[in-house]
């Protein structure tokens, strides 16, 4: 083995698919597999996952990727030094101690059944909607997981009983694969990491630990809870029986924090990944901002158990690659979602049509449970092109939606936003007209990098920092990646700008209080 056989492994496992990516020592991806799973729709507005289908997925890619890498030549069996995880957030599941097996389908991120919950609490506690706010940085929503495990909790027998017994295990998916990973029922690592564990509305923002006064308010017992680490440490190996046992999982993150450090966000600096949803996030330092504009307040990164944490405002976009999704399986107007953008592009513009993706209601900065999906606009003159369009339009207003608040709460007030620039990864991302879309709408530069999977990259950094084979230098300061990396600058005049976000606008207050009309 030559010194330069050295390899970092990631783990992403996403909304709609998992992937496995084998990274050299130049963070340049030698090895990649990916699975999609399974949506399971049991009610309107509800979207589960099964755990052990995941759970197979990422067995899967880790197999492909490591056999494609040899195939290759690279020597991954005595080079792969440590493997990173990130993670769909939020996604909800209990498990049983004992056997290991799921006492119910994971309760996914964009899932809305928990409404009813939300209502109760926002009634029952002296805070209403932000009662949790001051500890969490989070509104009280279906979005997060403490209400998801509150409605297993109350609905779900198997849950019921193997919390009654003590057999109970609650996580959010990263958890959920680092048990299994380390052993399972044979002793598997029950742990989360500060960036999942901050999207769940129990942990404490400051201390980083459970908050023991929400836990008593939820009557969530705190025996079921996974121990919460750092981003970057050596949390324990990988179990027999998995293709690459023995090597040391070192790293863990949230998707959205760990495209956040793939893209090297510094203080001041904000990322947009474009997946199933749209997440925006600004880096605001070592310390809290709360949001007066809608937004969330939550861990952007901490890189080691001693290092400081890192903060940032959130805004989350619920459906942005979604609406793609269902303009192909649902309308079936296309049937590959690349080709989206060619139809887009046989129309000059979206022809007056606006659509407004709410299909579980509105998140940042709206926060808006009762609205709906609306498309408005059309005439006799719309088509296929206009519809096209006005879904592309749709993830980039509400990217805007959230930048603009951003800006609002943090240093770049609206006479500095030219300063500001946004970094976008993910795979909607190789679409041009929606990039040039976004810079047009926000007014900005869009800057796209060579390797647009910075998710999956962010969760390798960790854990290469956490076994030495990169420095946080090498990450922050590189800028090599940026060296092929797309720029997208704004071209539209500063009137249409205006119109058509005063037209998106009228959408968007059109969409409200529809909920009643989605059964």
């Amino acid at each position: 083995m030559s010194k330069d056989d050295v390899y970092i492994g990631a783990i992403d496992q996403g909304t709609s698919s998992s992937r496995f990516i084998i990274y050299d020592k130049s963070a340049k991806p030698i090895g990649i597999h990916h699975v999609e799973f399974t949506q399971f729709y049991p009610q309107a507005g509800w979207v589960e996952h099964d755990p052990m289908e995941i759970l197979e997925s990422v067995r899967v890619c880790i197999t492909k990727a490591v056999d494609k890498a040899t195939a290759d030549g690279f020597n991954v069996d005595k080079g792969l030094k440590a493997i990173g995880i990130t993670n769909q957030r939020e996604t909800t599941l209990v498990w049983s101690k004992s056997t290991g097996a799921p006492l119910h389908n994971a309760i996914v991120w964009m899932d809305a059944r928990t409404a009813s919950v939300c209502r109760r609490l926002e009634k029952e506690l002296s805070g209403g909607r932000t009662h949790f706010v001051e500890s969490c940085g989070l509104p009280i929503s279906t979005y997060f997981s403490a209400l998801k495990l509150l409605w297993l909790m109350e609905n779900v027998d198997a849950v019921k009983e193997a919390i009654k017994k003590k057999d109970a295990l609650f996580g959010t998916i990263d958890t959920w694969l680092i048990w299994n990973l380390t052993g399972g029922v044979k002793g598997g690592l029950h742990v989360t990491d500060v960036s999942n564990a901050s999207r769940t509305m129990l942990m404490n923002l400051k201390t980083l630990n459970w908050d023991e006064s929400t836990l008593k308010e939820l009557e969530i017992p705190p025996e079921i809870l996974p121990k919460i680490i750092s981003n970057s440490e050596p949390i324990g190996n990988v179990t027999t029986g998995w293709p690459i046992a023995g090597i040391p999982i070192a790293g863990c993150l949230g998707d959205q924090h760990a495209a956040m450090l793939g893209q090297a966000c510094r203080k001041g600096e904000a990322k947009s990944t474009y997946g199933t949803g749209a997440f925006i996030l600004l880096n605001t330092g070592e310390e809290v901002v709360q949001s007066k504009h809608g937004l969330l307040s939550t861990i952007a990164f901490k890189l080691g158990p001693n290092a400081p944490a890192n903060y940032a405002l959130e805004g989350s976009v619920a459906i942005a690659g979604a609406a793609v999704q269902w303009i192909r399986d649902s309308l079936s107007l296309i049937s590959n979602a690349n080709e989206i953008e060619d139809m887009a592009l046989g129309v000059e513009s979206n022809g007056g049509v606006y659509f407004v993706p709410a299909f579980n209601g509105l998140f940042a900065p709206w926060w808006r449970e009762d609205a709906r999906g609306v498309l408005i606009g059309i005439t006799r003159y719309t088509g296929k092109g206009h519809i096209a369009r006005a879904v592309l339009e749709s993830i980039c207003f509400q990217v805007k939606d959230v930048i603009d608040s951003m800006c609002k709460d943090s240093e770049f007030s609206d006479s500095k936003k030219e300063e500001f620039l946004l970094r976008v990864d993910g795979g909607a991302t190789v679409n041009n007209l929606m990039m040039q879309t976004q810079a047009d709408l926000l007014a900005t530069p869009v800057i796209r990098p060579s390797d647009i999977e910075t998710t999956a990259l962010g969760a390798a950094y960790a854990a290469g920092l956490a076994v030495g084979v990169w420095k946080e230098e090498y990450f922050f300061d590189s800028k090599e990646r940026l060296k092929n990396a797309n720029i997208f600058r704004p071209q539209m005049t500063e009137e249409m700008r205006k119109k058509k976000a005063d037209s998106w606008l009228k959408a968007v207050n059109k969409s409200f209080d529809l909920a009643d009309l989605s059964l």
